[in-house]
């Protein structure tokens, strides 16, 4: 259960607690594939489908865990192999991943994320902490932000509890006075638990908790939240 008393600042997932990512990745990996028609064709015709450069893009991951905390460059090193696969010019993967990353940015937040950022900023400092590689400015919502910690910048990946040390420290608090908030059970919940925090789960999808320690509230849209934080 929450202790209120507790919170200080709330540090936030952003893909799939903001809005879905999936089909954000989907679409911008059909503007990629849209791109290498026109310019790199033998790329296209090797890769024929957004389905086939996201398995080379799962295939770069297995090659590179060293890029495991930098999605970009894992896409684009996925995408400069597909081009020296199918004998296009590799120089062309700088261009092409700027196509992807564009469309990526591109998000569709879930109706309740925009009100409940408002309730929230209003009331406590607010710190994203993502894995991944899209950007609060260009999305528009770096207003509602005091800072934003990523595994890129950072050096490490959630669940390593460094990250989420360093959020608290960039909102001026120690690591028991922030609630951290996302979806997944072991990136979020029990990490930010396992770092000192209190911990939301964003259960939109209504699944059952899979581990014996529970989080200290559960929610499937940020009106609940928002609520039991009033």
């Amino acid at each position: 259960m929450l202790n209120l008393e507790r919170i200080r600042a709330i540090s936030l997932d952003l893909d799939d607690t903001l809005w879905p990512i999936w089909p954000t990745i989907d679409r911008a990996e059909q503007v990629l594939h849209e791109w290498l028609v026109l310019n790199a064709p033998r790329t296209a015709v090797l890769f024929d489908s957004p389905a086939a450069l996201r398995a080379i893009r799962n295939e770069m991951a297995h090659q590179r865990p060293d890029l495991k905390h930098d999605l970009s460059a894992l896409r684009l090193e996925s995408i400069r192999l597909a081009l020296g696969q199918a004998g296009d010019d590799p120089a062309l993967a700088e261009p092409a991943f700027n196509v992807f990353f564009d469309e990526r940015q591109n998000v569709t937040l879930y109706p309740d994320a925009l009100p409940a950022l408002e309730f929230l900023a209003a009331r406590y400092p607010l710190v994203s902490l993502s894995n991944g590689n899209s950007d609060l400015q260009r999305i528009g919502l770096s207003r509602f932000f005091v800072g934003s910690v990523s595994a890129l910048e950072f050096g490490v990946p959630k669940p390593d509890v460094r990250i989420f040390h360093a959020t608290a420290e960039l909102a001026g608090v120690r690591a028991e006075e922030v609630l951290h908030v996302g979806d997944d059970v072991l990136l979020d919940v029990l990490a930010a638990r396992n770092a000192g925090m209190q911990a939301a789960w964003a259960n939109r999808v209504q699944a059952l908790w899979p581990h014996d320690e529970a989080p200290d509230i559960e929610f499937a849209s940020f009106t609940e939240l928002c609520d039991a934080l009033r």
